[in-house]
């Protein structure tokens, strides 16, 4: 009896959650490990800071989505290192041989060594941080309506630290909780007093983007109340003050820092196998140095014709990816493979309702029009009739409304320990 090839996958975001979709009921053995039980829709995180929809609405459990499946398992445990000697993977419970290793880990945020920013600032990579957003600013308001006092002015400034398209999604979504919903849940607080503050090293926001979509979520920050400050870096946040390289400070108690992103490498390869925190890999995603070793989505840097510096770190990137390398493995190595090349299908961001802005190809175009095909688009995205369901509905009632019932501040647990 034949001996199925066992294929180990490390991650299940988008990239590794495509691949084991893709080899699902094959003639492989699939482990795929990560160290949360669910897959995450990230780009809607925003909406979860914010209190527009339920976690539990982007998240889909790997063992619900294989729960039919003949040759794919799930293992929830932590990765620490790769031996690539002995085919090998180590985590914090076991250890788990492979044939086949797919490292699909993604991306964490990057603070760029900055202890100080990471300590204190709020990144937005997991549902963990996204719901520590929610908390911390919702926690803000209530400390400020027990205090009845204004003198720290750092509760009044909501700082997000970089202008791609989270941080203006996240900028245009707190200006219109601002003033659609934070005046009805804290009717005797002046709203006036709170800022929320776009912070950028760029000239302009969705830098890149078109030179008409750049302009027209200029536009849209502004005529939100959003204060964009171009041109600026910070350097150092102490928890009570942003400090930018020009020397300006802005007080805040409430950072977001989306200014960057790194891969997330696992132990075990030399420095010459990674540029720029991600794993060098050929056009068939095979890292530099290894016959049996793959690397997918936002870690993989690979050069193309096209791409001389590597891919953008996007979802569409990883989906590809994983659908290329997929259908290569399910094949017999050698000329019948596929070499991988990105075709860019256009990029899009929302700032708030009726403003978006979407770069296609051969077509550019902003406004509502731009706004429902962000919506529709992000809509079909989502894994599971249920939750596409869920996210509709809560972004009608917003719609109609403009309110949501989502604002849930869920902090841990804090037990009395006794001492014997």
């Amino acid at each position: 009896m034949e001996t199925r090839e066992k294929i180990i996958i490390i991650g299940g975001g988008f990239a590794g959650l495509q691949l084991a979709k893709t080899l699902n009921n094959k003639n492989k053995k699939v482990i795929l490990l990560d160290c949360v039980n669910h897959h995450m829709f990230q780009p809607l995180f925003y909406q979860v800071a914010c209190g527009r929809i339920e976690p539990s609405n982007i998240s889909f459990p790997f063992r619900k989505i294989f729960q039919r499946s003949r040759n794919t398992q799930f293992r929830l445990t932590e990765v620490k290192e790769i031996v690539p000697s002995q085919n090998k993977v180590i985590t914090d419970e076991a250890e788990f041989s492979y044939d086949k290793l797919v490292i699909a880990t993604g991306c964490k945020t990057n603070f760029f060594g900055n202890l100080g920013l990471e300590s204190r600032a709020f990144g937005m990579k997991n549902t963990q941080e996204a719901i520590g957003i929610r908390n911390h600013v919702l926690m803000t308001f209530e400390k400020l309506i027990l205090e009845k006092s204004r003198s720290d002015e750092g509760n009044w400034n909501i700082v997000i630290v970089g202008s791609g398209p989270t941080g203006v999604e996240l900028a245009g979504a707190f200006a219109e909780m601002k003033k659609d919903i934070l005046p009805r849940d804290y009717p005797y607080m002046n709203f006036d007093n709170l800022k929320i503050i776009l912070v950028s090293s760029t000239d302009m926001p969705l830098a890149v983007m078109s030179d008409e979509a750049q302009q027209k979520s200029e536009q849209y920050l502004k005529e939100l109340g959003v204060t964009f400050m171009s041109g600026e870096t910070v350097t150092e946040y102490d928890g009570d003050k942003v400090i930018m390289k020009s020397g300006k400070e802005i007080p805040s108690n409430n950072v977001i820092w989306a200014a960057g992103v790194t891969g997330n490498v696992v132990d075990g390869f030399p420095q010459d196998k990674l540029v720029r925190n991600r794993y060098v890999v050929d056009r068939y995603n095979r890292v530099k140095g290894y016959d049996n070793i793959y690397a997918i989505g936002d870690i993989a840097y690979m050069e193309t014709p096209k791409y001389e510096h590597a891919h953008p770190q996007v979802a569409n990137v990883a989906i590809t990816q994983a659908k290329n390398l997929g259908k290569n493995l399910l094949k017999k190595e050698g000329s019948e493979w596929k070499e991988y090349e990105y075709e860019d299908k256009g990029s899009l961001a929302t700032i708030g309702k009726h403003r978006a802005v979407v770069d296609l190809p051969f077509f550019k175009f902003q406004g509502f029009l731009a706004w429902y095909f962000w919506m529709f688009l992000h809509l079909m995205l989502i894994l599971s009739v249920r939750n596409k369901l869920a996210v509709f509905f809560n972004w009608m009632w917003s719609y109609f409304n403009k309110d949501s019932s989502l604002r849930l501040i869920i902090l841990p647990n804090k037990k009395n320990e006794t001492v014997q």
